[in-house]
Formats: C-alpha cells, structure tokens, sequence
C-alpha cells in the first residue's frame, strides 16, 4: 500500500480541477473519464510522458485498478507517484512490438549457436580444442536445442503480443556448460491487465515448448546412435556423464519401440535426443511454482495469493530431495547437487513473487483444467537425478 500526502498538502500546492479549466494533454484520455476517481488539478507532458497531478476520490489502489484500463486504451502505461507530497500519475507511451533491429538479441543468438555447437561437439565426440573447425558437424544438436528453448520462449512473446503485454524478443544466453547455455528469457514490460493474460503468457511457453521438444525427442530417436572412440573406451581417465530419462521420455521411446539406453558400450544415443532431454529438464524447472517462473505465474493465476505460501515451501522441498537422494539412496554428491544449487534458486527468487496482475477475476473452469494439465505434464518431464557423474 503507498502512503500517500495528507489533505493539507495537497490542498497547499494544487487546486481541483471542478470550476476551472485545466487542459489535458492531446494524446492522452479525456479528464471526463479520469475524474471520476481522480481529482486532475493540473496536467504536464515532459517528452512523451504524460503527468497528471490532483487527489484521489478513492484509495489509490482502486483508483489505479479502474484508471489503467483507462489509459491502456489510449496507448499508455499509468502508474502513481507522489512528488513534493502531491499525487502524480504518470503515463508512459506502451510501445507492443519491435523497435528497430534487437542487436543485442541477435549477438546473443549467434554466441549461443557458437557455445551449443562447441558443447555439442563433445556429444558427437569431437574434440573442439584440436578440431576446432569441426565443431559445425554437432549442428543437429545445436538445431535441436535452440529449436526447442526458442519455442518455448516465442510461446511466451507472441500471447503476450496477443494480450497487448510490451515483452521483449528471447535473450539466449550463451555460457560454458554441458550444453552450451543457461536456456532463454523475455524480459515482460509494464502491468500485467488480468489473471487471463498471466495465465495464458505463463503457460504458452511450457506447452509450446513441449510440443517442440516431443517432435525433437520423436527425431532423433529415429536417428542412429553416435560411436564412441576405442581412445575413450579403453581410457581409464574418461569421465562419463549419464542422463536420467524422464518418464515423457521412457514413453516415447517405448511407443516408437526406440532404444534410449544403448547395449553396446561402443554406441550413444543421437545428441538430438540429449537437446530433447534438455528441453524436458527446462519445462520442468521452468514450472516450478515460485517467483518469475512460469509456474509461479500460472500457480499465481489460478490460486491468487496462495501462490505465495505454495512457494515458500519449494525451497525446503528441493532440499529435501537433495538430503535424500544423498544420505537415503546412496547417491553422489554430484548427482543430487542441482536440486541443493536449485533449493538456493528458488529461495531467492521466491521472495520477488511473480507479476500482479491489475484485475483479479478468478479464471474459468477451461484455464484451470488447463492449468492441472500443465503442471502434470511437468510432473512426467522431472527425473530425480538428472545426471550422474562416472569415473
């Protein structure tokens, strides 16, 4: 709740508007509509911001749930302020789409094509430090990777620009892993309208991302196994990594009557089917209930303020999982270490919460069965112990 100026100051520096003639500014909305709720005793523009300064007629809060409809409709983005102990709302121009050419998106992409090809070369069994030119032969790998992390994050853009939610095109993020990145994110830009959009834009980058992430799984079983070098095979140094298969992915493999784990120690699974794996691990991580994760806005959409205490508890969840995948099943510490490291995550980012949306109608009952859906498909994407470290 913002603590607002007392009477007496606003009755000081500004007059009401009744009886006088304050112009508003061209391109934002009529006084009439705004004076139902907020008193204009006088309007600015500085650049292309609008400024109306006056006193509310009902608590801040609803006065902004009711008046940035009003100024939505009219292309602009309202918040309130105070300034020198009077109460400003100030409008900035809404701005949906892309404005000019996203270089830093486009930098992004391409070090992250370089980061996965490098990565993924190394699933192929390439040596990328004495081969460095080889490197474009992992390019099923990188296809299928950022294939599906772009997917998942476009789901997100494009309802965000069907409910007229200014987002910003998908920042990859190139960095030295087993993969070759930290995945994709959109930077969302203003208030979020109703719990509708949040639900639709939380949940359109799992499912979309998963529909994406079958048809690659779908691919690369079909396509053959990778050979393993006698070099590392009679290598008593080598250091293996073995993905724990999700039960979405068992399936699939067992409807396409597709081997996932290989009886010949010469032979590997097709690197397209580990970009597949991988966007199984990010849907899952990614619908964690807590904070800017899309699970944490869908969560928030469908329960409202629940949301909060659901999340509270993810922290202590994961290190449970943690504690008893080491001292219980006699796991190593590398291979329960992700659930400590993501224990750590959510505790941090669940004290941000998720986005508020303006209005608060609950969902119908569509959204909410959908909402079921999505969260039991994200069930079927968890492994407990992604990877395990051999040698």
């Amino acid at each position: 709740m913002m603590d607002g100026p007392d009477s007496s100051d606003v009755g000081r520096h500004w007059y009401s508007s009744a009886g006088t003639d304050v112009d508003p500014p061209a391109d934002g909305p009529s006084l009439e509509r705004i004076e139902s709720t907020f008193v204009v005793a006088e309007t600015r523009t500085e650049d292309e911001t609008l400024l109306y300064f006056g006193t509310p007629l009902v608590s801040p809060e609803a006065m902004m749930r009711e008046l940035w409809s009003v100024f939505r409709e009219s292309g602009y983005e309202a918040q309130l302020t105070v300034r020198e102990g009077n109460y400003v709302i100030v409008a900035e121009p809404t701005q949906i789409g892309i404005n000019g050419i996203p270089w830093t998106n486009l930098f992004l992409f391409v070090a992250t094509v370089v980061s996965t090809l490098f990565a993924g070369s190394m699933w192929y069994y390439i040596d990328p430090f004495s081969n460095p030119t080889e490197i474009w032969r992992a390019w099923p790998f990188t296809a299928a990777l950022l294939g599906v992390l772009g997917v998942h994050e476009m789901g997100h853009y494009l309802m965000s620009r069907y409910h007229k939610v200014d987002a910003s095109l998908p920042y990859f993020i190139p960095i030295p892993t087993l993969i070759g990145t930290m995945g994709a994110v959109i930077k969302m830009k203003g208030r979020m309208p109703d719990r509708k959009a949040l639900f639709d834009i939380g949940a359109a980058g799992p499912l979309a991302g998963l529909i994406a992430t079958i048809g690659v799984i779908s691919i690369g079983l079909h396509l053959p196994p990778v050979e393993r070098p006698d070099t590392l095979l009679n290598n008593p140094n080598t250091v293996e990594f073995i993905l724990g298969y999700p039960p979405l992915m068992e399936f699939l493999a067992s409807v396409f009557d597709q081997p996932l784990y290989q009886d010949d120690p010469t032979r590997d699974v097709n690197p397209v089917v580990i970009g597949g794996w991988v966007g199984l691990f990010v849907t899952f991580l990614n619908l964690i209930p807590v904070g800017q994760l899309d699970g944490g806005h869908i969560l928030r959409a469908m329960a409202g303020s629940v949301q909060r205490t659901i999340a509270a508890l993810v922290p202590g969840v994961l290190f449970a999982l943690a504690g008893y995948l080491y001292y219980v099943s006699g796991h190593d510490i590398n291979s329960v270490l992700i659930w400590g490291f993501w224990g750590l995550i959510t505790a941090f980012i669940a004290t941000a919460g998720p986005a508020h949306p303006v209005r608060e109608e609950t969902l119908d009952t569509k959204r909410l069965a959908l909402g079921i859906l999505t969260f039991g498909l994200g069930i079927l994407c968890f492994t407990p112990v992604p990877v395990t470290v051999v040698g």
